[in-house]
């Protein structure tokens, strides 16, 4: 999934993740917004909610994140997101290598 994840917050952390998830699902399909084809998007909740989206292709994260300023909606409020590339999680082969 390396390459093709990206980490965003910024979202209200009241937001029900389910709904958190289909917001941000239909921000980031958009093409305006430098979106495509979405593989998977999970929610973090907590005080300062996260969530990782992981795109069809590599070449969509990279767009998404070129986009300076994205910016969610949710009725009459704007939410400014942080969008940074998400890495991979590494194997313990790769944890334990000095």
């Amino acid at each position: 999934m390396a390459g093709r994840t990206v980490r965003v917050q910024g979202f209200p952390a009241e937001l029900p993740p389910d709904r958190a998830a289909d917001k941000l699902t239909i921000h980031f399909l958009r093409s305006r917004n430098g979106g495509g084809d979405i593989a998977n998007v999970r929610v973090l909740p907590g005080s300062l909610p996260c969530a990782l989206i992981t795109f069809e292709a590599p070449e969509v994260a990279q767009r998404i994140l070129q986009v300076k300023n994205h910016v969610l909606a949710i009725g009459k409020t704007r939410y400014p997101l942080e969008v940074t590339p998400h890495a991979a999680e590494l194997s313990p082969n790769e944890v334990l290598r000095g």
